[in-house]
């Protein structure tokens, strides 16, 4: 399977690593989120992973078949090396990850989307020169603690003002709660992408299902 990336996508994109259900198995997590309905799966595993590559490339590629039987992307965050490895539909890189124009060389061949962390103007300025990115992943719009090296909160002001400059549809990242989904999907994002929304969430099939009814679809 290899997915042709729309906005819809972005909807209700979660995004998790081993790291982030400690005492679970993500497999076990990630079918819960499909079956609760989720539009696209980003593995981001690092941070405080205690995974050795080997372990990684074996968990990914469980995932990444979870994924395609349930018909939703399979995401690699940062590593194209392992996104290659396990032929992922799409590809996340932040500012300070892998150079853009070097993942997009690097996937020109593969059927591959790419999506790029933006989370100032002069960043989706200098996005919108580059031919090839799929989706801008832009926040944190409010707090958050899954992420130790947040940029600072920009607000659904800031993002409204990135959203209409980018050239690309936005996915709203950081401290993202079901209370919050009007606020955001009135800026003209795409979607949002959650960690703590779903990993610990006491209702996934309600939580993500508000995520797909607060954004239009394509």
């Amino acid at each position: 399977m290899s997915v042709t990336f729309e906005p819809g996508l972005l909807r209700a994109y979660f995004v998790a690593g081993s790291q982030d259900v400690p005492g679970q198995d993500l497999r076990d997590v990630l079918a819960t989120m499909l079956k609760a309905g989720i539009t696209a799966f980003q593995f981001r595993d690092k941070g405080a992973s205690q995974l050795t590559p080997e372990q990684r490339v074996a968990l990914g590629s469980d995932l990444r078949d979870q994924c395609h039987e349930a018909s939703v992307p399979f995401i690699v965050d940062d590593d194209v090396d392992l996104a290659l490895l396990l032929r992922a539909d799409g590809i996340h890189v932040g500012q300070s990850d892998e150079k853009i124009t070097k993942v997009l060389n690097a996937v020109a061949d593969r059927d591959m989307f790419v999506g790029l962390s933006c989370n100032t103007a002069e960043q989706v300025a200098k996005a919108n020169q580059i031919k090839g990115i799929s989706y801008i992943g832009s926040g944190p719009i409010y707090p958050t603690t899954s992420k130790a090296d947040a940029d600072p909160v920009m607000g659904v002001t800031g993002l409204k003002a990135l959203v209409e400059q980018a050239t690309v549809p936005i996915v709203a990242i950081g401290g993202v709660t079901v209370a919050s989904l009007p606020a955001i999907a009135a800026t003209g994002a795409a979607g949002v992408a959650v960690i703590t929304l779903l990993t610990q969430s006491t209702d996934p099939q309600a939580d993500t299902a508000a995520m797909r009814t607060a954004f239009v679809a394509g």
